[in-house]
């Protein structure tokens, strides 16, 4: 994502980092736009705090408690919206857009990555749909942004595959992570002994030449904020410009 930045011409006064965790990409922001305020935002406040160090990088800063559905910010008050690998923890992610759209100042970028529903296939058919997240599709993605007011979206994705010892493994390091199973409707109670023997098992069907494939689909998207071709009424804006 900072790769594709390089084909960008922009250089924000303001940047927000939605998702930001303990702070690793919005120190890479800082450096690339000196000038910029940068924001980090996340609904953590165990991630911000971890993230706390890094203020000494850069001056322009603020950390942000917050909810991407419903971000604390003025509206148009953002040049560039960075969302690396965190929309996915949005139950809402159309509603997650649509603030992201408000808070753009006109002509903003947003750029974000996030995971697409072939990640974990593996883990999903073994421990079952209940227990893992189903990510939105690239496609849904894009029909989100112009659902949500952007223009001139564009969406590509990528599959990685990681290789693990066993299943043991795989669940030490989403653990490690953080990617724990936030699904509202998810078993509440504890997992006995029987069903973790047989996730195991399951998992263990699954490896390839000693190794357990895991797949990961990467989703990456960015898009701009246009001018408004409706008012708040509903009435379409024509716009007439004399030739020059």
């Amino acid at each position: 994502m900072l790769e594709r930045l390089d084909y960008v011409k922009l250089q924000p006064r303001r940047v927000l980092d939605a998702g930001c965790g303990p702070g690793r990409d919005a120190r890479a922001l800082a450096k690339r736009y000196p000038a910029a305020q940068v924001s980090a935002l996340d609904f953590s406040l165990g991630m911000l705090r971890a993230g706390h160090g890094w203020k000494d990088f850069f001056r322009k800063r603020t950390s942000i408690c917050g909810d991407m559905t419903r971000l604390p910010l003025a509206s148009a008050a953002i040049e560039l919206i960075w969302s690396n690998m965190a929309l996915h923890w949005a139950a809402d992610p159309l509603a997650a857009l649509r603030e992201f759209h408000r808070v753009l100042a006109l002509d903003g970028l947003l750029m974000f990555s996030t995971l697409g529903p072939d990640t974990l296939a593996e883990l999903r058919e073994s421990a079952g749909a209940a227990r893992v997240h189903a990510f939105a599709d690239m496609h849904d993605l894009g029909d989100m942004l112009v659902a949500a007011g952007f223009a001139e979206p564009v969406m590509d994705m990528e599959r990685v595959t990681l290789l693990y010892a066993d299943g043991a493994a795989l669940l030490a390091d989403l653990r490690a992570s953080g990617q724990t199973c936030a699904l509202a409707d998810r078993p509440r109670g504890l997992t006995g002994r029987r069903f973790v023997a047989a996730l195991h098992e399951r998992l263990a069907a699954q490896r390839r030449q000693g190794k357990l494939p895991v797949t990961y689909e990467v989703v990456y998207g960015h898009a701009w904020k246009a001018a408004s071709r409706r008012a708040a009424d509903g009435r379409a804006i024509v716009r007439f410009e004399r030739p020059r």
